[in-house]
C-alpha cells in the first residue's frame, strides 16, 4: 500500500475530517474559549439538569475518563457544578450554573457558524445525502465503538436512562 493509497482510505478521511471539523469549531468559538466537547457537555446538561456523569458520558459517546476530565475543566470555570447523584449516592450529578447556560446562549450563532462553514463545500442535496451517509455508518457500526453511544431521549429526566 502507497501513501496515495492511504489518503483513499475512509479511516484516514475521517480521521482528517473530524480535525476539520474541531478547527472549524474551534475557530468560529474562539472568543468564547469553547471546544466541540465542552459544548456537547453543556448541551447535554441544558437538556438533562442533574444528568450523572456516566449517562452523559454515554450520551455523548465519550469514556469516562474524557467526560470527568471536560466537566472538571467547565467546573473550574464556572459553567456547570458537581453533586452527589440524588438516585445513587455514587454518582455524580452535573448541572449546568447561570454562567453556563450564559455561555450557550453566547454559542447559538458561533456553533450555526461552524456547521455552515462545515458543510459549504456541499449542495442542499449532498448535505442531506452526507448526513444520512454518516448517520447510517454510525448506526450500522456503532457496536464496533470502544465508547458506548446511549442516545437521551428528548425530555427525559435523569434516572429514566440507564
Amino acid at each position: 500500500m502507497t501513501t496515495e493509497d492511504l489518503y483513499q482510505r475512509p479511516g484516514f478521511l475521517l480521521r482528517r475530517a473530524h480535525q476539520i471539523s474541531a478547527s472549524i469549531f474551534e475557530r468560529a468559538c474562539a472568543e468564547l474559549a469553547l471546544t466541540p466537547a465542552q459544548y456537547g457537555v453543556l448541551r447535554v446538561m441544558q437538556e438533562q439538569p442533574g444528568i450523572d456523569q456516566s449517562s452523559l458520558a454515554r450520551a455523548l459517546a465519550f469514556d469516562k475518563v474524557t467526560v470527568l476530565r471536560v466537566i472538571k475543566g467547565l467546573q473550574e470555570r464556572g459553567l456547570c457544578q458537581r453533586a452527589v447523584s440524588t438516585d445513587s449516592r455514587r454518582q455524580m450529578a452535573v448541572r449546568l450554573t447561570p454562567a453556563g447556560a450564559k455561555l450557550l446562549r453566547q454559542a447559538i450563532e458561533p456553533v450555526q457558524e461552524a456547521y455552515e462553514t462545515l458543510l459549504s463545500p456541499f449542495t442542499d442535496e449532498q448535505r442531506q445525502q452526507f448526513m444520512a451517509l454518516l448517520l447510517l455508518l454510525n448506526t450500522e457500526l456503532n457496536t464496533e465503538a470502544r465508547a458506548s453511544f446511549v442516545p437521551m431521549a428528548s425530555g427525559s429526566t435523569p434516572g429514566e436512562r440507564g
